[in-house]
């Protein structure tokens, strides 16, 4: 029954025998268990047709917790993982756990208690989850939005927006709007937690054609310092002497090829040469640098920097 249930809620309207099959079970046993659920409060219109069918009435107030097993554990789970979403409504998440958890049987309590866990939020600002909504209502709408745009704990310095709000995307413990800003006639990126929302929105816009490659490449692209293409500043080729199972874990959006023995190439990219080496160091191996010219060239200067500083310790030394 709670398989059915879960189907319903999946999609609007479903054929009685494709749900039978679905549930490995006789359409006689579909109409008895969706009574069942009637009676539970569930309200399920009947579809008429030649099939016949049923549909989760739109809005239905449903009982709580009729969850699965698994349904429940997940739900316990992502509501210990709110400090990660970047979104202000911890306190509400914790409220909310601690109301299903005295709800459960007792042999979900006990899954749940054994799956506490802790987590590393960070300092940084959170998005009020009001804020959250009205940017995903305007971007649902396809309302053009307008804010003040800043830090929130310097007001002098928000600057006024007006955008058309695109995309809404959750990244590393932030969220970002995507949004064609009306003002510099341009793909533009915003953070949520530094937008404060005007009242109303609108009017209403017709969307445009996005980037070629996508408004998520587009975001990605900024985040490795690309004004354009999704793609790292730059790249460089370095023959590690690791095994690849000791560099696989750590490489990222990196392309390993084995040698043979004990080493591997990478082809890698970076905000910058020095940032490349810097990437390579850190896996105390012996390496070599494959090319292009211009990390071979960071190489000699980074070779420099550290033999100066190498020599200014030792004299620092003497002189004490």
């Amino acid at each position: 029954m709670l398989a059915l249930l879960s189907l319903l809620q999946v999609r609007r309207d479903w054929a009685g025998h494709v749900l039978a099959e679905r549930l490995g079970v006789t359409t006689r046993t579909v109409r008895r268990d969706v009574d069942r659920l009637r009676e539970l409060g569930y309200r399920i219109d009947a579809l008429k047709g030649p099939d016949g069918g049923y549909r989760l009435e739109a809005g239905s107030e449903l009982p709580p917790l009729k969850f699965d097993d698994e349904q429940a554990v997940a739900i316990a789970v992502a509501l210990q993982n709110a400090p990660l979403a970047g979104v202000d409504n911890v306190e509400a998440s914790d409220r909310a756990l601690a109301t299903i958890r005295q709800l459960l049987p007792s042999r979900l309590r006990t899954r749940i208690d054994a799956m506490r866990f802790s987590t590393v939020a960070g300092g940084e600002q959170r998005v009020v989850p009001e804020v959250l909504e009205a940017i995903s209502a305007a971007v649902r709408d396809r309302m053009i939005l307008r804010f003040d745009y800043g830090d929130p704990a310097e007001s002098t310095s928000a600057s006024p927006r007006k955008v058309e709000p695109y995309e809404i995307v959750a990244r590393r413990r932030h969220w970002y709007l995507i949004a064609w800003d009306l003002d510099v006639d341009d793909w533009r990126i915003f953070r949520a937690d530094r937008m404060s929302p005007r009242t109303p929105t609108g009017p209403r816009f017709f969307p445009r054609q996005p980037p070629d490659a996508g408004l998520l490449a587009m975001l990605e692209a900024r985040f490795k310092g690309s004004s354009g293409d999704n793609a790292w500043p730059c790249t460089g080729v370095v023959d590690v002497d690791l095994p690849a199972r000791e560099i696989l874990p750590w490489i990222g959006d990196a392309q390993l090829q084995e040698l043979g023995g004990q080493t591997c190439r990478i082809t890698v990219g970076s905000w910058s040469w020095a940032g490349l080496l810097a990437w390579v160091l850190r896996f105390d191996a012996p390496f070599r640098l494959i090319g292009p010219d211009e990390l071979l060239a960071e190489a000699k200067v980074q070779e420099q920097r550290l033999l100066a500083a190498r020599q200014g310790t030792a004299e620092a030394e003497e002189r004490q």
